[in-house]
């Protein structure tokens, strides 16, 4: 399987502060214009569609990702309860100490901090991109969630599968007839295939945002799970 490429001792066995813990969101895809809008992409647009819906700007280069960029404006829309000062004050020295602040995370919601990742490895050699990635921030497998397509899945419908790396794939659907899938994977969307995967880059949205509130567990319950 491609995420079994990722080197397991990139990644931190545990995580140093409790609550509330930092999220690593990694959409797979292949860079340049020639892939946008392909069904080999789609890992790159839910990312996409979830950092537009909470404001956060896709604009810097960090482990050979695109990585998210944290707005002070995102941070005081969400930091706005005495609630959450101590939350947020703790993150702060966490960050302080364990990066010297080097690099923020890419947004809050609900006072969770979220990395957003888009790898430009190629989608083959991602781990290169998403090991580094966890390493850096101290992140355990169970803090980093993956994004990417599947065949093998009706197009528009995503299910959850919380194994030892845990993944949101993205139904595209099966090539027709005797095509290559590898020609069907890098051809782009036809109008009523791309409406479905529209309306479900929503609904992906509505379920990272569960998965920031509820936990992935819980989230998972209530779509569909593979274990």
């Amino acid at each position: 399987m491609l995420l079994s490429r990722f080197p397991k001792r990139c990644f931190c066995s545990s995580t140093v502060f409790s609550n509330p813990r930092p999220w690593l969101f990694v959409g797979l895809g292949n860079p340049g214009d020639k892939f946008a809008g392909t069904r080999y992409n789609v890992g790159f647009e839910w990312i996409g569609a979830f950092a537009k819906s909470q404001g956060i700007s896709m604009d810097s280069v960090h482990c050979k990702a695109i990585f998210g960029k944290c707005l002070s404006h995102i941070i005081s829309m969400y930091i706005h309860a005495l609630l959450y000062v101590y939350n947020f004050i703790s993150l702060c020295v966490y960050f302080y100490n364990e990066t010297g602040f080097r690099m923020f995370p890419s947004g809050f919601v609900n006072v969770v901090p979220v990395f957003l990742a888009k790898p430009q490895t190629y989608m083959n050699l991602s781990g290169e991109s998403c090991g580094p990635l966890a390493a850096y921030y101290k992140l355990p497998l169970n803090r980093v969630l993956v994004f990417h397509d599947d065949m093998d899945l009706p197009c528009g419908f995503f299910v959850f599968t919380l194994r030892e790396i845990m993944e949101v794939t993205m139904g595209v659907g099966r090539p027709p007839g005797q095509m290559d899938p590898k020609a069907f994977l890098l051809q782009k969307f036809n109008a009523r295939a791309r409406e479905r995967i529209d309306a479900a880059l929503q609904e992906g949205v509505d379920a990272l945002k569960q998965v920031l509130s509820k936990g992935l567990t819980e989230t998972a319950r209530g779509n569909q799970l593979i274990k």
